[in-house]
């Protein structure tokens, strides 16, 4: 089974994301991890747009990545430019991809507003979750 690491600043947002879509797309074929150069907690807008999409992630926890350095991942996806910039060496030889998706934490104005921009930001990291299972692990 191959072992996935989505890594970003604070395991709150886009990685959570991300590891709610992996798991989601990749069933029995992958083990899913995300981990923060920080931990933040998992923001409670990010549980409420994945639910939106019919994905649970109100279970997650917001992990540390030195938590994960005695595992020997198949690949490391950092989804921000502070974490791919940051990322440990990982002691394995794990592939590693980037993208940098927006923080939707970071969006200002009305509640509305906000909704939308995670709503933006969670379609993206979809998208692209979608095709990195589609091109790696099927």
């Amino acid at each position: 089974m191959k072992k996935v690491l989505v890594l970003c600043t604070g395991n709150s947002c886009r990685s959570q994301i991300a590891h709610g879509y992996l798991q989601k797309f990749t069933a029995d074929v992958a083990n899913i991890y995300s981990a923060g150069i920080e931990t933040h907690g998992v923001n409670p807008k990010a549980i409420e747009t994945m639910k939106e999409d019919g994905v649970d992630i109100s279970l997650h926890t917001s992990n540390n990545v030195n938590e994960y350095k005695d595992i020997a991942f198949d690949y490391v996806i950092t989804v921000c430019d502070n974490a791919n910039e940051n990322c440990p060496v990982f002691i394995s030889k794990a592939k590693k991809f980037h993208h940098n998706f927006p923080d939707p934490a970071k969006a200002v104005g009305t509640e509305e507003e906000i909704k939308k921009q995670f709503s933006l930001v969670r379609d993206e990291i979809k998208a692209y979750c979608k095709k990195f299972v589609e091109e790696n692990l099927n």
